[in-house]
């Protein structure tokens, strides 16, 4: 096997317990978007396989303590642990660890790399769309959420609860995605995947009010 093959075995583990919004699968689609605009914008493909690979290999960790841990910064350390094992120079540990760090929306770290920036609008791409309408109702499940409430108040209904639907999300977290996005190639993406969603919650709301 060659060396990302390496990474990839010690990476998987991490993921045996992982729910299905934020599992292995996450990762790969994460790691195929981070090669489709890295190749766009000319980066360094090397730092971004690791970085995908790597970025999220603390998340049980951070969803089993409702979010009292930073996945981004625990990742980060694990990933530095790994690529040192390796035996990967010490400089481009650093480049990863930058964006691992970086990746999260809520990090204190801000992108700084164009490698960064990718791994950051990429990460933020598989929460859109066909894929990101997916993942939100997968989360809904996962926490015990109801289907659906159209009249969400994002500072009544909180994180965790029964109100906290995929619906609710959308409204928090995602519907801003597009306007965060750090690349061209991400803007570009994010348009087209928001507008998916924006027409399925429409249609969606429509049809629990018995309209459609």
């Amino acid at each position: 096997m060659n060396l990302f093959d390496d990474i990839k075995q010690e990476a998987k583990p991490y993921f045996l317990n992982a729910k299905g919004s934020h599992d292995w699968d996450h990762v790969e689609r994460v790691y195929n978007l981070c090669l489709h605009i890295g190749k766009k914008e000319n980066a360094d493909l090397e730092i971004l396989k690791f970085a995908a690979l790597l970025h999220d290999l603390a998340r049980t960790e951070e969803q089993e303590s409702k979010g009292k841990i930073c996945h981004a910064e625990k990742s980060a350390e694990i990933a530095r642990e790994i690529l040192k094992k390796h035996n990967i120079d010490e400089e481009k540990i650093e480049k990863v660890v930058h964006c691992i760090k970086a990746h999260r929306k809520r990090s204190k770290e801000k992108p700084k790399t164009l490698e960064a920036k990718i791994l950051f609008d990429a990460d933020g791409l598989d929460q859109l769309g066909a894929v990101g309408l997916g993942r939100l109702f997968l989360y809904a499940g996962e926490i015990g959420s109801r289907l659906h409430f159209k009249n969400v108040d994002l500072q009544k209904h909180r994180e965790y609860s029964k109100d906290d639907t995929a619906y609710r999300e959308f409204n928090a977290t995602v519907n801003h995605i597009k306007d965060r996005m750090l690349t061209e190639e991400g803007k570009r993406i994010a348009e087209e995947r928001h507008k998916f969603m924006v027409n399925f919650f429409d249609k969606l709301n429509k049809e629990v009010d018995g309209v459609s």
